[in-house]
């Protein structure tokens, strides 16, 4: 995929600051205090991510006046655009992994700990729509993000695929490593749908996300959909 429009990075030549583009004054950080900044940094290129119409379009300078400094400031703590949007992609994917980790910390069986993986997964997603598209959406070029970026979205991955070949019984055991991956991908793919779907057309009358959770777990592990719906940890208001 490539990128839509070039970026130009501060400094370049040919590069123009717009009356709109010039950060606003900002008071400087106390000596000792630059990862605060790094850290606004970073809260700022993940807002703007998550609610431009063109995520894919994202440039320093609009990181730079959302924190209210100057475009160079930023490379004391990212070499480039890339950089910064990378470092955002893993603390989400990080996020993301930790939720589902500590739904399932007391699951009780295989079964259930798919089932709170899944359920966190798809309330992560629905709740977080932004931070969701950032993630999954497909939206970033391909020169501005490497492999590595996305690749720490394989842990949640890893642990939703041994989840899914622990439940599954009778003809649907899966008895080879290949046959395992490939079920975590299609059960990936519905839960991925359902997020989407749900994300982009939410006016339309869908039944209860859980129930919807549950027959779709119950569709790849053979396990009644009534057996999997009292597995879901209540969802928090």
């Amino acid at each position: 995929m490539k990128p839509c429009c070039s970026i130009v990075q501060p400094g370049q030549k040919g590069a123009k600051v717009s009356p709109q583009e010039q950060s606003a004054p900002r008071r400087r950080n106390p000596r000792g205090q630059g990862q605060v900044l790094k850290a606004q940094l970073v809260d700022a290129a993940a807002k703007l991510l998550s609610t431009l119409e063109e995520p894919e379009k994202l440039t320093l300078r609009q990181v730079a006046r959302e924190v209210g400094v100057a475009p160079a400031s930023i490379y004391s703590h990212f070499p480039d655009l890339s950089a910064l949007v990378q470092h955002v992609l893993r603390l989400r994917y990080a996020e993301l992994a930790s939720l589902m980790d500590e739904a399932a910390q007391s699951a009780p069986n295989p079964l259930a700990d798919l089932a709170a993986r899944c359920a966190a997964y798809v309330r992560w997603g629905v709740g977080q729509p932004g931070h969701y598209r950032t993630l999954f959406g497909g939206r970033m070029p391909d020169d501005l993000i490497t492999g590595s970026a996305h690749g720490a979205g394989a842990e949640p991955l890893e642990a939703v695929t041994a989840s899914l070949a622990a439940a599954a019984e009778g003809g649907r055991r899966l008895s080879s490593a290949e046959q395992q991956w490939q079920a975590g991908l299609l059960l990936w793919t519905g839960l991925h749908g359902l997020v989407s779907l749900y994300n982009d057309h939410g006016d339309l009358p869908w039944p209860p996300l859980d129930d919807l959770i549950a027959d779709l777990l119950s569709l790849h592990t053979a396990r009644p959909a009534a057996e999997i719906v009292p597995l879901l940890p209540p969802a928090e208001e």
